[in-house]
């Protein structure tokens, strides 16, 4: 029981689980800025779109020669005019946003190919921790068998007694005595005991 929870795998373990945990919310957030800048990338070329298409129908105007009232050709010259200024600045920050969205693509490719590195590692630590599990549930089995070979030649008042001591003291009911040491709580005893 002590070797199960004691395996050096889940530390490990629990060490890239906590990297696991860093990059899941770094991946959200990344997720998050894509999605914005998503939205922001559409909303920019619709405005780019509908001022180009009253560019167009603008021009349409002009150069139908529907307009005679030179005031009104000139205002809407002026109005094309504006019109050109007002799509470069679109353009110039759709451009912006195409970038910091390809920039955010970029790190969020990054954060999953490294989430996808940490969950493989979780993977296999946990492969090894089942496969570790599996060796000591055979010795397990293999000691609760010797064990039952000897409970036939132990006296049941020290049994009794074994199996008092092991509950209380986490599964450990008997340890060897090296000098003056209990090999189990580590402390010395004295000469009369």
């Amino acid at each position: 029981a002590h070797r199960r929870k004691t395996l050096p795998e889940l530390a490990e373990i629990a060490t890239v689980n906590e990297r696991v945990r860093v990059l899941n919310a770094e991946r959200v957030e990344v997720d998050t800025r894509v999605s914005d800048l998503t939205r922001q990338q559409k909303k920019a070329d619709a405005e780019v779109e509908w001022v180009r298409a009253r560019r167009d129908r603008d021009e349409e105007r002009l150069n139908s020669g529907a307009i005679t009232n030179p005031k009104d050709l000139t205002s809407l010259q002026s109005e094309l005019e504006a019109l050109a200024r007002r799509i470069g600045t679109r353009e110039d920050e759709e451009l912006e946003v195409m970038e910091a969205l390809e920039m955010a693509q970029s790190e969020l490719a990054t954060v999953t190919a490294a989430l996808t590195a940490e969950n493989d590692i979780v993977a296999e630590l946990t492969a090894k921790v089942e496969a570790a599990n599996t060796t000591i549930d055979a010795e397990a089995a293999e000691a609760r068998a010797a064990r039952e070979t000897f409970l036939p030649n132990i006296p049941e008042d020290l049994l009794a007694l074994y199996e008092k001591v092991r509950a209380n003291h986490s599964g450990l009911g008997a340890a060897a005595l090296q000098g003056m040491r209990c090999g189990g709580c580590r402390i010395d005893i004295n000469g009369a005991d």
